[in-house]
């Protein structure tokens, strides 16, 4: 039990770390465009999520996949401009539509960002031989951590829309612009070539 806590915490406390703060933008641009009558697909989009990141973490963790980390951590925020640029073009579109594509952006992507936590996953588990159980505990911590966060981007929108009296466009329109300059600097400063 004391081995679980410590891995779940250890994926709970890196995705909330502001200081890698790709995690959370990345989540904000997938679930901006949701509500809590979805939380059905917000359920999805979550759990695909950690599935996508959770198989390269998996394959990377047994030496399977093994990738330049300066590639990765270039992809990571280019993912979050492609979500936010497909979420500012789609914003009158129909939500529905919408809605399924951030869901396959969610597991694909997940991949990419499964690659970005190998370093720090590795590092935590050392050279312990069952990587299966702190693989599933960080996982899960990192399951918790995006439920929190996207409750809180689903919070934030209800009260922006009802209380401001927003429109669910403005709102999708404001947030991922805000996050797409986020992740042009991102990516600007994480260039590798």
């Amino acid at each position: 039990m004391e081995d679980f806590l410590l891995y779940f915490k250890m994926g709970l406390n890196h995705v909330l770390d502001f200081s890698a703060y790709d995690h959370i933008l990345f989540l904000i641009v997938l679930a901006v465009i949701f509500s809590f009558s979805q939380w059905r697909k917000v359920l999805w989009l979550v759990t695909l999520f950690t599935i996508g990141h959770s198989v390269t973490l998996a394959l990377s963790a047994y030496g399977v996949l093994n990738m330049k980390m300066e590639l990765i951590e270039f992809l990571i925020p280019l993912t979050i401009f492609i979500t936010g640029v497909v979420n500012v073009f789609s914003a009158k579109d129909s939500l529905s539509i919408k809605s399924n594509t951030n869901l396959i952006f969610a597991l694909f992507f997940g991949l990419i960002h499964g690659l970005g936590f190998s370093n720090y996953f590795r590092m935590m588990i050392g050279q312990e031989e069952d990587k299966l159980f702190p693989l599933v505990e960080f996982a899960l911590g990192i399951e918790g951590a995006q439920i929190i966060i996207v409750l809180g981007i689903l919070i934030i929108g209800t009260i922006i829309q009802y209380f401001f009296n927003a429109s669910k466009r403005d709102w999708i329109l404001v947030c991922s612009s805000v996050v797409i300059g986020f992740a042009i600097q991102m990516m600007v400063d994480r260039v590798f070539w």
